[in-house]
């Protein structure tokens, strides 16, 4: 294997499951100290290839190498020098000790006479410290959490100090934190040398933790590349048969993909409701591209000029009122404000920081017939203002649909249809179209 040459090769593989082709014609190359994520919907094949990457499923056709060497052609002791698996299901079979799971890891190294020698200790303790898993060596496994338990198994395949790893699903069924903690402990792990391959269902994880994405449709690759290269909207809608729209997040500014809900279609014939967006420093750049996506029609602000959330507003042609850079909402800007929240179906309030120039947003915000509160933090973190602010914010939040950023589109959807059934979005007055108003921007405090 020359020094420029891809890790893993795949070339021409087909796979066949009980007389059905999984895998038909996949290839694809994977560089050393890469993280790349096998994405795409149920059935597409992910769990499929990485059993075949690391031997345990022979291909009908087609080769897979690693570092030079064909998979196929090895012993499984040899094979599991070069390709470890850390499994979706965590469970152990016998309630070993977790030294003893983490010590299994260096099978593939020792003969049936050979005994246990200083390397297997040192690459033993290397797998304990690197994911900070020593502090259950004396433990059983079936004591353990599954994000625990999560974290031995990764450190038994660390053990077996080889240069592939692959994991399969390792945020399934982990809360939100120990999904972070596990991906943000795979991308050290790449950072000292290793390659990784995860199938991962996120997509937005996938996005924000991977270098390179292959998305698996139909047995065959429809995509590979950055993510941002990968998670398009056409390549979603060929491959998920699913109307997503894909943004930026405005923290780590990674791909974000949002999924429309069933029956909200883009370019359908005519909007589905009003919507007043109130954001500030890019907190709701995406939701007013779902939002218009999705068919509603969307007014925005109070904005400062060029803040994230108005060139996003500006670029989708929307209706948003601005004030000058650094500007607090003055009269003038309050009440067009007031004008749009009045003509809204739904005021969908971002996770934005609040300072005395933006204040006037929220306080508006509490005269609209209905509310979805976005929180990805509390309050007390964004609050630079004081007790003021958290009256506002909850009277807000008593009354309003309170919800994590994936669940935006299929609130507000609700709180449109159950708005003033009385009087219809068409009869309901537009407001000025102008973006002359004024607003406000986060950075105002």
């Amino acid at each position: 294997m020359n020094a420029d040459d891809p890790l893993v090769g795949v070339d021409g593989l087909q796979v066949d499951l009980g007389g059905k082709t999984v895998l038909d014609g996949v290839d694809a190359a994977i560089d050393s100290g890469s993280f790349v994520g096998l994405v795409g919907p149920n059935g597409a094949g992910k769990t499929t290839l990485l059993r075949t990457l690391n031997g345990a499923l022979s291909p009908a056709s087609g080769t897979v190498t690693v570092a030079g060497e064909r998979v196929h052609d090895l012993s499984s002791k040899a094979a599991s020098r070069l390709v470890a698996t850390v499994p979706q299901d965590t469970t152990v079979a016998f309630d070993f000790d977790v030294r003893t799971v983490v010590e299994m890891g260096r099978n593939p190294h020792r003969s049936r006479i050979g005994g246990w020698d200083e390397a297997d200790t040192e690459a033993v303790e290397r797998a304990f410290e690197w994911t900070d898993t020593d502090q259950f060596a004396d433990r059983g496994i079936g004591t353990l959490s599954g994000g625990e338990r999560q974290r031995v198994l990764l450190a038994r395949a660390l053990a077996q100090e080889s240069p592939l790893l692959l994991l399969d699903e390792p945020t399934a069924s982990l809360d939100i934190n120990h999904q972070v903690r596990t991906l943000e402990l795979v991308r050290e792990l790449v950072s000292r040398g290793k390659t990784a391959v995860a199938a991962i269902h996120d997509l937005n994880l996938a996005a924000q933790y991977c270098d390179e994405l292959l998305l698996l449709s139909d047995g065959d690759v429809a995509a590979s590349g950055p993510p941002e290269a990968v998670l398009t909207e056409e390549t979603l809608s060929g491959a998920f048969d699913a109307n997503a729209v894909v943004s930026s997040h405005p923290v780590t500014g990674s791909v974000y993909v949002t999924a429309l809900p069933d029956g909200r279609r883009s370019g359908s014939a005519a909007p589905t409701g009003r919507v007043h967006v109130v954001g500030g420093g890019g907190t709701a750049a995406r939701y007013l591209h779902v939002l218009d996506a999705a068919g509603y029609e969307v007014t925005a602000g109070a904005l400062n000029e060029g803040d994230t959330d108005t060139e996003a507003a500006r670029s989708l042609a929307l209706d948003v009122v601005t004030v000058d850079p650094f500007a607090g909402v003055d009269s003038e800007a309050r009440e067009a404000v007031d004008e749009r929240i009045a003509a809204a179906d739904c005021v969908l309030v971002a996770d934005v920081e609040v300072g005395a120039g933006n204040l006037p947003n929220l306080r508006a915000a509490t005269n609209a017939d209905s509310v979805v509160l976005v929180e990805e933090r509390p309050f007390a973190d964004r609050n630079f203002v004081g007790p003021e602010a958290t009256r506002v914010y909850e009277a807000l939040r008593a009354r309003g649909r309170v919800v994590e950023p994936s669940a935006v589109p299929a609130a507000v959807a609700a709180a449109v249809s159950e708005s003033a059934p009385a009087e219809s979005s068409t009869t309901r007055p537009h407001p000025p179209s102008t973006d002359g108003g004024r607003g406000t921007d986060d950075g105002d405090r």
